[in-house]
C-alpha cells in the first residue's frame, strides 16, 4: 500500500486518506503516474493506494462488514453488474462527468464509468520462440508445434471461451456454445490437452515476471504490461492479437465510503479527456472518453484495443453470461484444476 500525500485530509479530521484500488503492477504505476501525482499536487487531497486481484465477494464483505478503507475501485464488468445490484457501489452523478455521451456506450453505467478498454490477447518470448509466433488460440494449444508451459489465469472466464476458440469455434459462436451443456463439456475437454502445460497466474502483474524468468514461454495477457516491460526492462516480449477477448474496467466508489465527496473529485480528474491521453501515454490501453480517443495521437492507439486492425476476430466479454452461470462454472472449473 503506497501513500502519495500523508497531509492533506480535511482539516482536523482523523479520517483515513481517500483510498483508491487497482489492478497493481505497471498499470497501477501509469495510472498513478498519469492521475494520482498529479490529482494530489493539484487538490491538496491525500491519496493512499491498494491493490487487489477482482472478485465481487471481496467488496461484499468489506461493505456488509463495514469494513470502510476503500473508496475507488477499479472492477471488472461482472463485479460491477452485481455490486451495483446488491447496493455495494454509489450511483454516479453523470451531470458531473459531463454526461453519459461524453463516454463510449459500453463506459457508462449507473455505479461506474469507463477506466479502460482492454483486450486479453496471446503473449510471447520472443527470445525463445524464433520467427512466427502463435497466430492463434489452436497455436497456443499446440505444445508440439511451441514447446513451453503457458500461463492463464485461474478463472474459468477467458478460459473456457479460449478453449472454445482453440477448439475450432467461431468467436460469435463461443457465448451460444457455453450456453449449451454439451458447450460446457466441449470446453473442459479442450482444457484437458493443456492442463499439463499450464502455470495458473491470479494476478496480471504475474505475467510479465512469469515470462521473464522464464518458467513459461507464452501466457494469456493484457497487451500493455508487456509493452511496458520491453520498454523498462529490454524485454523482447511479443503479441498476438488474434481471438482477444476485450471488455472495459469501471471505477467505482463504494457505498460506504466516507469520503465520497473526494472520492467523486477524483472520479472527474481521471475521466477528463486530457488526462486519459495522459494514461495512454504511459501505458498502451484503450481510452473510454470519446474525446480522448478523437485527439489521442494515432501511435497510441497501437497494440490497443482503439486500433480497429487488431478487432478484426475479438470477441466481447459477455458479462451477463457470467453474472448468469459463474457461480456454477467456477465450482466446476476449481474443482477440475484441483483434480
Amino acid at each position: 500500500m503506497a501513500l502519495l500525500a500523508v497531509s492533506a485530509c480535511d482539516s482536523g479530521s482523523d479520517l483515513r486518506p481517500l483510498t483508491v484500488v487497482g489492478w497493481g503492477g505497471s498499470s497501477q504505476d501509469a495510472h498513478r503516474q498519469a492521475y494520482w501525482t498529479g490529482f494530489t499536487k493539484s487538490t491538496g487531497i491525500a491519496l493512499r493506494e491498494d491493490s487487489w486481484r477482482g472478485g465481487v465477494g471481496v467488496i461484499r464483505t468489506k461493505v456488509v462488514g463495514g469494513d470502510a478503507s476503500w473508496d475507488i475501485v477499479q472492477v471488472e464488468t461482472e463485479d460491477l453488474i452485481l455490486g451495483c445490484e446488491e447496493g455495494l457501489f454509489q450511483r454516479l452523478d453523470w451531470a458531473s462527468l459531463g454526461g453519459r455521451k461524453a463516454f463510449l456506450p459500453s463506459a457508462a453505467h449507473d455505479c461506474g464509468v469507463g477506466a479502460m478498454r482492454w483486450s486479453y490477447v496471446i503473449g510471447y518470448d520472443g527470445d525463445r520462440i524464433k520467427g512466427p509466433g502463435p497466430q492463434s488460440w489452436a497455436d497456443f494449444w499446440d505444445t508440439k508445434r511451441f514447446p513451453g508451459k503457458r500461463g492463464m489465469r485461474k478463472t474459468p472466464k477467458y478460459s473456457l471461451e479460449f478453449a472454445l476458440m482453440a477448439d475450432g469455434v467461431p468467436a460469435d459462436q463461443v457465448y451460444p456454445t457455453l450456453r449449451t451443456p454439451a458447450g460446457v463439456d466441449r470446453a473442459f475437454r479442450k482444457l484437458d490437452e493443456i492442463k499439463p502445460h499450464v502455470v495458473w497466474w491470479s494476478s496480471i502483474s504475474q505475467v510479465p515476471d512469469l515470462l521473464g524468468s522464464r518458467e513459461i514461454v507464452m501466457s494469456v495477457t493484457s497487451p500493455g504490461r508487456l509493452i511496458v516491460a520491453n520498454r523498462t526492462e529490454g524485454r523482447n516480449f511479443k503479441l498476438d492479437w488474434h481471438g482477444n477477448i476485450y471488455a472495459v474496467d469501471y471505477w467505482v466508489i463504494l457505498s460506504n465510503s466516507p469520503r465520497r465527496a473526494e472520492a467523486a473529485q477524483l472520479l472527474r480528474y481521471m475521466t477528463r479527456p486530457e488526462n486519459q491521453v495522459r494514461l495512454a501515454r504511459f501505458i498502451p490501453t484503450g481510452l473510454t472518453n470519446v474525446e480522448a480517443n478523437r485527439i489521442v495521437a494515432p501511435a497510441l492507439k497501437k497494440n490497443t484495443p482503439s486500433d480497429p486492425a487488431n478487432m478484426t476476430d475479438a470477441l466481447e466479454l459477455d458479462a451477463n453470461f457470467w453474472v448468469e452461470y459463474g457461480d456454477q462454472l467456477t465450482q466446476r472449473f476449481n474443482a477440475w484444476v484441483a483434480r
